[in-house]
Parts: C-alpha cells; structure tokens; sequence
C-alpha cells in the first residue's frame, strides 16, 4: 500500500481522508488497495482511515484484533457499540468530507459496497461522505507494464482459439458432422485448458436468435446445433493462469456459408463501424490531452448505431473496465446503464463492444482498448469482416 500516493490523490481530490470498512468480507476492494490478506474468520466491523495528511489509523474488534495486522498507524480497539461510535469519532476527527466506497444512487455498483446504515452510521459523526470511484480506479484499475504484458500474451492464445474454434465449426460442417453450441463451448475450455488460460464462466456461443441474448451460454442441453445458413457469434475471455494476470475479451461473428445475407451483412457493417467510432473517439483524445470520460465513449458508439435507425437494438453499455477481473474496477464505457462520469486514465484497459440486437439474430463486435500516457491502442486482432464459415 503506497500511503504518500494515496494522501497525494486525496489532496487533489479535496478530501480529508478515505475511510475504509469491512464486515464478513463484503469489500474486497478494501483487502486488495491496502494489500490486506482476508483473515480466516471476519465476523465484527473494521475501519482504517487514511487522512490526507498524517498518519493513518484502524479501529478493530476485541475478539479480531488481528484483522489489519501489518497496516501502519494506531489500531483502536473496541467491544461494546459506544466504544465503536467513540472509536468512529476519533478516527474522524477534524475530517468534514471523506471518501468511501459508496455510490450516489448506486450509479456505479461496482463501488457501492457500503451498507445504508454503516453511511448513516459516519454520516452521523459529522462529516460528509463522497465516492471513492475515482480512487479506486486510480488504485486499483491501473495495470503494470508486467500486467499489460501478461494480457497481450493472453490476446495472441485467445485470438488463435477463436480462430481455430471457427474452423472447427467449418470442419465439422463440411464432413456433414453435428455440432452444436455447447460442442464449440467445451472445444474452447479445452483450449484453454491446454493454453495456460484460465476464465471464470463462458464462453458464450450462440447461434441466430440466441445471438440477441448478450448474455447467453449453451448448456450441455438444450444446446442449438449449427447448421449451414447459420449466423454464429463467440464472445470469449481469459486470462494467464498466473498470479496478477489480466483478462482478455473479445466477440466475434460469422456465417455458415459463403456469402452472407445482406441484413446479416448491414448489421455487422454498422456495429463495426460503430466500434471503430467510439475507438477513434479515444485514440484522437488520449494524444491531445483531452479529459474523456467514460460516458464520452459510449456516446460515440450509440449516436452511429442510433443515425442509423438501430438505437432501439442496442441495450446495454458500449465497454466496461478489463482487469483481474473480466469486469474491473475503473471507468466503464457507459451513457446508458448509468452516466459513467469517471476519467479514462493511463494504464487502463476497458472493451468496445457495441451491438444491436434483432429478433433473429444478434451482432456485437468487441475489442479492448489499452490507454498509455499518450497513446491508446487496440491490443489484439480486429475483426473487419464477417467469418465465412
């Protein structure tokens, strides 16, 4: 845990502090910034303010003494509920506004891990609590020149697999063999599985209608089979199977034959088009300078798909934050599920991913974009066409 950066952030932020909570480990934000291993057994309240000036301090459980063990400052310890709120008050004294991992009207989930009643609870000290998002991401959401290694590795064993997932379907189609869904899905774990790759779910094959699902998975039954005329799309993610690795995260679509229909072929135009949009939207800002925000890129990709008369079709957001997780912690690319108003910094990564979405078939196109201190690159291959399967 870097202290001195973190009092640095917060006195550019104007805040007095950042106060950070626990109670049965609903905040594994909190373990992973201040380095904290979880203890085996975290069933009482814990808080550890860092104030932007002067030394941090900790206030624990009697009976769970040990919970911040190696954090430096001085830990505070409590039993009885006035000791807590006594224990609350001297780490916040002197503090009028303070972060924590709250979100105003829940607008961006991934932060908002404190309780109502623990924000009434310090709001009742007297001071004033703002979301830490912007901290978090600086802190968390941030990948080291090891991590972006990691992930570009990871791009160069994913795009090989989806390629070879592809040919697979052509294969078997072209020896006049079954395959379905959930055949490609187990092909693609099993690649991964001899790649070094790990992955927590997916990936997601789907065929036509199932295609409009953007969350959809294949089971081992029930699972459509793939047949010649078919429109398939495989979104697929992964990272190395080491320690701090990063995921990877693409979708790509194709055609069961050789030339594809022509509403099939309008639909991919526009949302690669879209994608590329909103891509350049971040590769001519970073250069310049330019503050983007999340919701900035998002605007980019559904004004194109919305001129087009497709707004309707395109239901969720247009990126989210890439890191340990599938999912991460930083600025999602996001003017529709929530107004996602966090900068895009250095040394982050986050997918484009527009779609739209039809009664009989779905198009998404997916590429992640890796933002360094004057540059923004797309880290792997870029789909351009649909496959011809």
């Amino acid at each position: 845990m870097l202290i001195e950066e973190i009092q640095a952030a917060l006195e550019e932020e104007h805040l007095d502090g950042w106060l950070f909570f626990d109670h049965h480990q609903r905040d594994p934000l909190a373990y992973r910034i201040l380095k904290l291993s979880p203890a085996a057994v975290t069933t009482r309240r814990w808080y550890y303010f860092i104030p932007a000036d002067g030394e941090p301090k900790g206030l624990v459980h009697a009976i769970e003494s040990g919970v911040l063990a190696g954090l430096p400052g001085e830990i505070r310890k409590y039993s009885g509920w006035p000791a807590q709120l006594d224990g609350l008050r001297h780490l916040l004294a002197g503090s009028r506004k303070i972060a924590m991992q709250y979100s105003p009207n829940c607008s961006i989930p991934y932060v908002s891990l404190v309780d109502g009643g623990t924000i009434e609870l310090v709001r009742g000290v007297g001071v004033e609590i703002a979301t830490s998002a912007d901290l978090v991401q600086l802190f968390e959401a941030r990948w080291s020149a090891e991590q972006l290694d990691m992930h570009l590795e990871a791009g160069r064993r994913v795009d090989r697999i989806r390629a070879e997932a592809f040919q697979k379907i052509a294969s078997d189609l072209g020896a006049g063999q079954t395959i379905t869904e959930w055949d490609v899905n187990r092909f693609v774990r099993a690649g991964f599985a001899a790649s070094g790759l790990v992955t927590d779910h997916g990936p997601i094959v789907a065929v036509n209608a199932n295609m409009s699902n953007p969350h959809y998975e294949p089971e081992s039954a029930g699972s459509r089979e793939i047949r010649k005329g078919d429109a398939v799309l495989i979104d697929m993610w992964a990272k190395l199977d080491q320690p701090h690795a990063v995921f990877y995260d693409i979708t790509w679509t194709g055609y069961c034959g050789a030339s594809p229909p022509t509403a099939l072929q309008n639909i991919f135009d526009v949302v690669r088009d879209a994608r590329d949009s909103a891509v350049r939207r971040v590769q001519t800002a970073i250069p310049r300078g330019e503050l983007l925000h999340g919701f900035d890129v998002d605007d980019a990709a559904r004004a194109y798909i919305k001129d087009r008369g497709f707004g309707d079709y395109f239901v969720h957001r247009t990126g989210h934050s890439i890191g340990e997780e599938v999912h991460g912690t930083g600025a999602n690319m996001d003017n529709l599920e929530t107004h996602d108003e966090r900068r895009i910094i250095a040394r982050t990564c986050f997918s484009v991913e527009p779609g739209v979405y039809l009664p009989e078939f779905g198009i998404r196109s997916e590429v992640n974009v890796y933002v360094g201190a004057t540059e923004a690159l797309v880290t792997g291959e870029v789909q351009q066409k649909l496959v011809t399967i």
